[in-house]
Formats: structure tokens, C-alpha cells, sequence
């Protein structure tokens, strides 16, 4: 019978330390989620699940603690931004990985990745100066300051994620499908799209996973095109976010007080939809998978 190879002590070393960089993680996670739920669920309990998620004014000063309005205006403004952002992401993933030149694909990954490292706060800056005024002479509105922009920026910030990580995973593809698919008579467009796209679907879905948690996560960028009001969610209305909502009210805030506890809340109620987000689209990709 073989005899079983001893691990070397370095390959030892290497796994305890991979290890425990996982564990970390997962312990950064459980850390977070109990947190937030140590903090925010007090406030929750105060005001009741059901006033808090469907009410639709918020006032703090008034006792007023509904978020209805931020929970419609984050997911219209993220599925708006991913209808924009996932096309032109796919497509620009597309053509850099199966139909560019080097050269061509070599300048727009570079300024892809240059799209990437811009800080949000500098496509809020330009959004506010170019985008803002744009809407409001277009549509003649006092401000343009409305969820639309909101959506046009965001769309803007996810699409050098999708673009990097579709890409990636169509690099990836085996050559053999893609040549295998040609020579039954397929069309490069017929492979691609059919062939390419099918193999690399887990890589698409985390890519869409990603471009909706920077959507749903973004707040530096968004309150300076959106007006940041708590109203209901309008196309050319001024509105707020559930980030939005925590960054412009944390900060003056009183400790202790529930105004404080209820925007724990708000982050509590982020963070499960983030997480049912991802579980829902991780469940898809499965499924195509199987």
C-alpha cells in the first residue's frame, strides 16, 4: 500500500495561516451581525417591527419612526442602477475579453480599473456639479437633486465591478468549448453568447452580486445627488436612502437616545437585505449551475 506523504512544516505553516485568515473573517461577520442586531433591535422592540418598516414619515423630533420611504427608495434606486450598470457592464466585459484587440482591451481594462479606484466622493462631486443642473433644466424641476440622479451615479459606480469580474470569468472559459461550438458551425457571436456566457455564469452572478452590494451600500456618493429628503420615492423627487439616512443623522444624534437606536436599526435592516440579496442570487447561480 502507498504510504502517506507527511506534510512539510512550511505547507503546515502556510495552511495555519490561511486558515486562520479565514476564520478572522468569519468572525469579522458574526461580529458585525451581533452588534447590529445588540443595537438595533432595542429600538425595533420599542417602536414595533411593523410601524417601523412600514411607516412612512420620519420625524424623530415628532416620535416619528418610520422607514418605509428609505427601504422603496434603495431598492427602486439599486434596481434602477443595476438595469443600467449590468448591460452595459456585461456587454463592455464582452467585447474586452472576445472581440478587442490587445491594444484596445489593454486601454479600456486601464481605464476600467481607473473607474474603480475613484473615491466615491468624487462621483459625487462631479454628479452634484454636471448631473444635478443637467436633470434640472431638462425637466424644469426647482432641483435636480432626485432619485434619478441617484440611480445614473450608482450606475456609473458598479459598472467597473461588473466589467472586471465578467470579464475574468470569460477569460476563463476553456478554449475548447468556444472552439468545439465553431466547429459545429456556431457563429462567434452564437458562441459567445451561448457558449462563453453559459460557462462563465457563476463569474457574471458575482459580479451582479457585487455591483448590487456597492448600490445598496453606497452613501458619500448618493447624498450629494439625491437631496437627501425622506420622502416617498419619486423619479424627479428628492429622497433619501437607508445609508443615507444613518450618515446624515449619526452624527448629532444624542447617545443613548432612540433616535440613535433606531438608525442601529436602519443598518440592522441593511444588512439583512444585503445578505438576502446575495443568498438569492448565489441560489440562482446554483440552480443554473445544476
Amino acid at each position: 500500500m502507498p504510504t502517506k506523504k507527511k506534510p512539510k512544516p512550511l505547507e503546515g505553516l502556510f495552511y495555519g495561516i490561511f486558515l486562520t485568515c479565514g476564520l478572522v473573517s468569519i468572525a469579522f461577520v458574526l461580529g458585525i451581525t451581533v452588534y447590529l442586531v445588540i443595537s438595533g433591535a432595542p429600538a425595533i422592540a420599542q417602536i414595533g417591527l411593523i410601524p417601523f418598516l412600514s411607516g412612512q414619515i420620519w420625524s424623530p423630533s415628532t416620535g416619528n419612526y418610520g422607514i418605509l420611504p428609505f427601504i422603496l427608495t434603495s431598492v427602486y434606486g439599486t434596481v434602477g442602477a443595476v438595469a443600467i450598470g449590468l448591460p452595459l457592464g456585461f456587454l463592455t466585459a464582452l467585447f474586452l475579453s472576445k472581440f478587442a484587440g490587445k491594444k484596445v482591451a489593454r486601454l479600456i481594462r486601464s481605464a476600467v480599473e481607473l473607474l474603480a479606484g475613484i473615491p466615491s466622493v468624487v462621483y459625487g462631486l462631479v454628479g452634484m456639479i454636471v448631473l444635478v443642473p443637467a436633470i434640472q433644466n431638462t425637466f424644469g424641476l426647482s432641483s435636480g437633486a432626485t432619485l434619478l440622479a441617484a440611480i445614473i451615479v450608482l450606475a456609473i459606480m458598479i459598472l467597473p465591478y461588473i466589467t472586471s469580474v465578467s470579464a475574468t470569468s470569460l477569460d476563463a472559459v476553456p478554449k475548447e468549448y468556444e472552439e468545439g461550438s465553431l466547429a459545429l458551425g456556431a457563429t462567434d457571436v452564437e458562441t459567445y453568447f451561448k457558449v462563453s456566457v453559459h460557462a462563465a455564469r457563476s463569474g457574471i452572478a458575482t459580479a451582479v452580486m457585487q455591483g448590487v452590494g456597492r448600490a445598496l451600500g453606497e452613501a458619500m456618493a448618493i447624498i450629494m445627488v439625491a437631496g437627501n429628503v425622506a420622502n416617498m420615492p419619486e423619479l424627479l423627487g428628492s429622497v433619501r436612502f437607508l445609508t443615507t439616512a444613518i450618515v446624515s443623522e449619526m452624527s448629532y444624534a444624542p447617545y443613548g437616545s432612540l433616535q440613535r437606536n433606531a438608525l442601529f436599526s436602519i443598518g440592522l435592516v441593511l444588512f439583512i437585505f444585503i445578505v438576502l440579496v446575495n443568498v438569492v442570487l448565489h441560489l440562482i447561480a446554483r440552480r443554473k449551475e445544476d
